[in-house]
């Protein structure tokens, strides 16, 4: 469909039998952060709490009577899945949504009280949607997809229409999240339309760059693999219809890490007291990223807040990491002589400043390694610190990027092992179902190597994340990583990481 058939769809789309127009709200903490006039388009406040429903909507409103009467069917984990399930209950039709196995319980209750039929199968989107193309052809199902189909790009770019008409002179740029690219399409085929010479900006994580990618290159590439944190936005390839779009109106792409997403969720808060899910704040957390490195003052931008569908478990996750994605908190190792009265001219050595963690236990006579958690009030005072503290004689390891240290050895400081010459360190990432964890262990820990390490937290999310120490000498390092290779598991060795050695080892 050309760009100005776009506008037409745009402008004709029949989302409002539904969807309702979301505010653009002032965000005044945010502007006064970053210097500029903030709004906030709050997609969140929609019936299913994400813009999904406009799209899907859209959509199944211009199927033929023949088409709607054999019903639709759509694979999705969350915010589609609900979009399709209200749209065809909207309209008196039968629809069937293929999710994962790993879709987390909030979001499958929420489809079925929606009238959906409900298909468990696969551990990834991909399988699910697979099966669903499957079941669509075997059943005559007309299938729904979640973001490349010009019907759906349409009923998305509503959001850009909106905004156009919500906000008067000097927008200068409009960040909005990056999964499929649905959203990104509408919304910049309507602006670039209407008002040129507003920037578009897509805002992706940095573990799934899949426009990034693209643009890049030239064409859509399927990615390895993708994060899971931002999991509405956890895919693996852009649409050829949303990139065919996009790299004709989308001006840049922000790539943000998982920290920087937990601290703008804490901003969403602050200024609305609501809750965003991670890919919710993406555009947010871009905004922020964009504004500081362009050093923007004076100009009006707006971040769509696309949805609120947060598992509650996953929480306790986004308040450990926001403070460092803010760069408010920096995780430490020091190491201070174990003698009595050292830990207290250690913190003579920061001075005033708060701790967050103090993380230590008995190692030798003569040195303890202490993992600690410090806030500082910005780059420039930190810097100032581990300078002073390195003067002082104390060795300091920046662990603030390192994945490993945040996620598990942070909760896993005690001491060490005897001497284990033969041990090997990985992370792993494997489906969150009943018997998951099970499987995992009949997998690695069935096999000739003991296991010497284990630590397990599971976030609410889809995917549960293992660091393991196995013991393999030498001679069968070239099985175990025959196993690992083979392995249906993600995973990242992790036996030459500082932290390691540090605490571990």
């Amino acid at each position: 469909m050309p760009s100005h058939d776009y506008i037409r769809a745009i402008d004709a789309c029949k989302v409002y039998d539904v969807a309702r127009v979301t505010p653009l709200e002032a965000a005044p903490k945010l502007s006064a952060r970053l210097g500029c006039d903030v709004r906030l388009k709050r997609e969140d406040l929609q019936p299913v709490f994400s813009f999904k429903l406009r799209g899907a909507y859209n959509k199944i409103a211009h199927l033929s009577q023949r088409e709607q009467r054999a019903g639709v069917i759509a694979a999705s984990a969350g915010n589609h899945a609900q979009g399709v399930a209200l749209a065809a209950r909207k309209l008196g039709i039968r629809a069937l949504i293929v999710m994962p196995r790993t879709t987390p319980r909030i979001k499958v209750e929420a489809v079925r009280l929606l009238g959906a039929d409900i298909v468990r199968h696969g551990d990834t989107y991909d399988q699910a949607c697979e099966h669903a193309l499957q079941l669509a052809a075997e059943r005559a199902l007309t299938f729904v997809h979640p973001y490349d189909d010009a019907d759906v790009i349409a009923g998305q770019g509503s959001v850009g229409k909106e905004i156009h008409q919500q906000f008067g002179d000097g927008l200068h740029a409009v960040f909005v999240p990056v999964g499929g690219g649905g959203l990104i399409a509408g919304v910049a085929a309507y602006l670039k339309h209407a008002r040129p010479e507003v920037r578009v900006i897509g805002v992706e994580p940095e573990d799934a760059p899949t426009l990034a990618e693209a643009l890049r290159r030239g064409e859509p590439v399927t990615l390895d693999k993708v994060g899971l944190f931002a999991d509405g936005t956890a895919v693996r390839r852009i649409g050829d219809e949303t990139f065919r779009v996009a790299r004709r109106t989308v001006d840049d792409v922000v790539l943000v890490t998982t920290d920087e997403i937990c601290a703008a969720l804490k901003d969403h808060f602050d200024d609305t007291r609501t809750l965003l899910e991670p890919a919710g704040a993406l555009s947010i957390a871009g905004m922020k990223k964009y504004a500081r490195d362009e050093r923007l003052r004076g100009c009006g931008l707006v971040a769509i807040a696309s949805g609120a569908n947060i598992n509650f478990d996953r929480l306790k996750h986004v308040v450990e990491r926001y403070e460092i994605g803010e760069g408010a908190e920096s995780l430490l190792a020091v190491t201070i002589p174990e003698r009595p009265g050292s830990f207290l001219d250690f913190c003579r050595a920061i001075g005033r400043r708060t701790i967050t963690e103090f993380n230590y236990r008995y190692a030798d006579e003569a040195r303890a390694r202490i993992f600690v958690g410090l806030q500082f009030d910005d780059a420039q005072d930190k810097d100032a610190v581990l300078a002073a503290l390195r003067d002082n004689g104390y060795p300091v390891a920046d662990l603030s990027d390192n994945e490993m240290a945040k996620l598990h050895l942070r909760h896993m400081i005690g001491g060490r092992a005897g001497r284990l010459d033969d041990e090997r360190l990985c992370r792993f990432q494997f489906p969150e179902r009943p018997g998951a964890l099970l499987e995992f262990l009949e997998y690695i820990g069935g096999r000739r190597w003991n296991i010497s390490l284990f630590h397990y937290r599971n976030h609410g999310a889809a995917y549960g994340r293992v660091l393991a120490a196995i013991q393999v000498p030498d001679g069968e390092l070239a099985g175990f990583r025959t196993l690992l290779a083979e392995s249906p598991y993600a995973y990242q060795d992790e036996s030459d990481n500082p932290g390691y050695d540090l605490f571990l080892a």
